[in-house]
């Protein structure tokens, strides 16, 4: 275990020294955010001025030297725009793009499975090709049309649910969220289902399967014998074994939806990381979207690490295979 732990947390640095590397490039060697920040009627004088305050005047390795100093003690830089730091802005915004993440992995969660387990048990039915012929759409459609269409339909022409925003929030333990008010939940509802319904089709697919395969083994069929209800056999029985690997592609998924809600909360304006980098973007505010991508690098990376852990922990074959190689 200490073997896969060791070579587990090198590779997790190697990858986000790599990332650092590549985010730093892409970021830094593109476009001047003088232009941006400078009034159009500035002189050179006043441009230079500002090149040097944002230390912007220094040679691309010198940058980059100091870019990885500050980073090793947390300092990602000062926003261009807002002008503090970097990281302090992004925190601000982590609690509504959780929230609305975790919203939508429970949405996913109680979509999926049920629907899944329901196409799984009766494949040839109608319901279960409805099923698995309505999952393609969950692939197939983009996230910002879905937002669109669910505007149109529950905020324009129903008005049960507002259009976009987060409603009022409630301070619990110092993290502002607005799932404990019913405005809130409203906000919420739209944005969470739009980023969810690609990983129910996900979910769907998993349990599917999982479902048909563990219908055919052998303790099912010894269940059945012993005369034990359908619903304490897949209660107990089939969905105990289907959720291994739907949790397992959940907890990687999060990284995702944390990662990739950009588009999901810029349809629906909602104020989380990702409307903060699209933002960030048009103004070329290079520290912050630095600090976006290297949160998002960080967290993938640790969900991957928490999830070899636990296989390493759970299933002897991985350690021994870590400690042979």
């Amino acid at each position: 275990m200490l073997v896969c732990l060791i070579r587990r947390l090198g590779q997790s640095l190697l990858v986000v020294a790599v990332m650092a590397t590549l985010v730093f490039v892409a970021m830094f060697a593109v476009g001047d955010p003088v232009d941006i920040l400078a009034s159009p009627d500035a002189d050179q004088f006043e441009r230079d001025a500002i090149a040097k305050r944002l230390g912007l005047d220094r040679p691309l390795y010198e940058q980059f030297g100091l870019f990885v100093w500050r980073a090793l003690h947390g300092d990602l830089g000062r926003s261009f725009v807002y002008n503090v730091p970097a990281v302090e802005v992004i925190l601000q915004r982590l609690p509504a793009t959780l929230e609305l993440a975790l919203v939508g992995l429970a949405f996913s969660i109680l979509i999926g499975i049920p629907l899944g387990v329901v196409a799984g048990l009766k494949p040839h039915s109608a319901a279960g090709r409805s099923i698995m012929s309505g999952s393609i759409l969950g692939f197939s459609l983009p996230n910002f049309w879905i937002g669109l269409m669910l505007i149109l339909l529950f905020a324009v022409e129903l008005r049960i649910l507002p259009a976009g925003g987060r409603g009022p929030t409630t301070t619990v333990l110092g993290v502002p969220t607005a799932i404990f008010s019913l405005e809130g939940i409203k906000h919420l509802i739209l944005p969470a289902v739009t980023l969810a319904l690609y990983k129910s089709a996900l979910v769907i697919r998993i349990a599917q399967a999982g479902t048909r395969e563990v219908m055919l083994q052998d303790y099912i069929r010894f269940a059945r014998a012993k005369g034990l209800r359908p619903s304490r056999i897949i209660g107990v029985h089939v969905l105990k074994n289907i959720m291994i690997p739907v949790v397992t592609v959940l907890g990687l998924e999060l990284g995702s939806m944390i990662a990739f809600a950009v588009v999901t909360e810029t349809v629906f304006a909602y104020p989380g990381m990702g409307k903060l980098l699209i933002d960030s973007i048009n103004r070329l505010d290079r520290p912050i979207i630095v600090a976006y991508l290297m949160l998002t690098v960080v967290i993938f990376v640790v969900i991957n690490l928490i999830v070899d852990l636990l296989y390493a922990a759970v299933d002897p074959r991985v350690r021994l295979a870590e400690a042979k190689g």
